[in-house]
């Protein structure tokens, strides 16, 4: 029987006070999209079959290089997370998996994560491996790199790590691992760009071999950071190099925090997509750089130009299309589990608006190299409030109209905190 960690009875009444509104708004919605040919429960059916996988690791309180403040009521384990992450599916009806991150999510038996999980309604998306920090009783360092170390040992380290993050998510059902190392370097002359780079190849070839046959493998690119002067996969060109050289079984995933300021991210969407690389995407937003902001928080109108590349890959059929969602964030100042259900929103309004954006007008214009009609076609869809659309799918679902005020209303912190001790504050990382 599936575990609820808020009453039905909470949301059903906050549900209440808002249904009314919710009803006018959304017949007023889809009398003026009507009017455009749009079926607006057509749209409402596509959008609650729009899922993106939670980070195990975002439930907990991030920090940056500097500091760490921990919240109330923070996450003790695995399970406590998985709980966290249950609420948010709850109250969203977006979320059903969780992303997990070994060796911090690690457990005896992932035979237990699985039970947990079932019990609380969730199934595991993508495993990530973690060769960018050292843990407890490491035997080599990954100081001066993992995947491309010069030394063999810690390289095969690296390698075995990996392979039992594959053997950890046949356990509890995963079908994909995601790689991103933190190798690179702060000084020029400080590594042979070509060297380090073939063994990177020759370590991930080692780890493809171990892949099962129904199982994709994401390399993930990163400009810069923990090194600052080189990174050994630092774009998403060296991205799909990896992704050719490795095989059928492995694609780019694209980070939308992991680029320079100004990068034309739509546009490296397009070129994987075409050429049958897009793995999935890691979710957040950035003003800088590696930010890790709430999706949308920042920049929603590039969020949405992603999705109208995405929805034109789905409208056009493309093909080998079928990316993975998942939301990578790093909570330092709200709520983690708020954040996150704002984010699995704002992922879907985007996916919304691209649903909305007139394929045959805009091809049209394209055609005709109108840029400001173009242009106006998705701003068109862009300024679309599609909020009836959200919160009718999510109600329909068994969700919150409003989920952010359901859970505020249930006291949720409130009564994990009593569970959980305070955790001590003053450590750097983001974890």
């Amino acid at each position: 029987m599936t575990e609820q960690r808020i009453a039905e009875a909470i949301i059903s009444a906050e549900n209440e006070k808002r249904m009314s509104a919710l009803r006018a708004d959304y017949d007023a919605l889809g009398a003026k999209l009507a009017r455009d040919g749009i079926d607006i429960d057509a749209v409402t059916g596509q959008v609650a079959q729009f899922f993106v996988a939670v980070p195990s690791w975002g439930v907990g309180t991030g920090g940056t290089r500097f500091a760490r403040f921990p919240g109330t009521g923070e996450p003790r384990n695995i399970f406590d997370k998985l709980d966290d992450c249950a609420v948010i599916h709850q109250l969203t009806r977006a979320t059903p998996t969780v992303s997990l991150h070994i060796p911090w999510d690690k457990v005896d038996d992932p035979r237990r994560l699985k039970a947990h999980g079932d019990a609380l309604g969730l199934g595991f998306d993508a495993m990530n491996s973690n060769t960018f920090s050292d843990a407890p009783g490491q035997e080599k360092s990954y100081k001066f790199g993992s995947l491309s170390h010069t030394d063999a040992a810690t390289r095969r380290q690296a390698i075995e790590h990996n392979i039992e993050c594959i053997e950890i998510g046949q356990a509890i059902g995963s079908k994909a691992l995601t790689v991103w190392i933190g190798d690179g370097s702060n000084f020029p002359g400080q590594t042979n760009f070509t060297r380090s780079f073939e063994r990177y190849l020759d370590s991930m070839k080692a780890i493809y071999k171990q892949l099962p046959d129904d199982w994709r493998i994401f390399s993930e690119h990163k400009m810069y950071e923990p090194a600052f002067y080189s990174t050994v996969v630092q774009d998403w060109g060296t991205n799909y190099l990896i992704a050719t050289e490795l095989g059928d079984k492995a694609y780019c995933l694209v980070d939308l925090g992991h680029h320079a300021p100004n990068v034309n991210i739509e546009m490296i969407v397009a070129r994987l997509i075409q050429f049958k690389k897009l793995g999935g995407f890691h979710f957040n937003d950035s003003k800088y750089g590696d930010d890790d902001l709430d999706a949308g928080a920042i920049d929603p109108h590039r969020l949405f130009l992603v999705f109208n590349e995405l929805v034109d890959a789905e409208h056009r059929r493309a093909e080998n299309f079928h990316p993975a969602h998942m939301i990578d964030q790093s909570h330092n100042v709200t709520d983690p589990i708020e954040s996150l259900i704002r984010s699995a929103n704002e992922i879907r309004r985007a996916y919304a608006q691209a649903l909305l954006v007139n394929r045959k007008a805009l091809e049209g214009y394209q055609d005709d190299n109108d840029a400001l009609m173009a242009s106006e076609t998705l701003k068109t869809a862009y300024r679309t409030d599609v909020e009836p659309i959200l919160a009718t799918a999510r109600l329909q679902a068994g969700g919150a109209i409003d989920p952010i005020a359901a859970y505020r209303a249930s006291g949720y912190r409130q009564n994990v905190s009593k569970e959980r001790p305070a955790v001590v504050g003053g450590s750097g990382g983001i974890v």
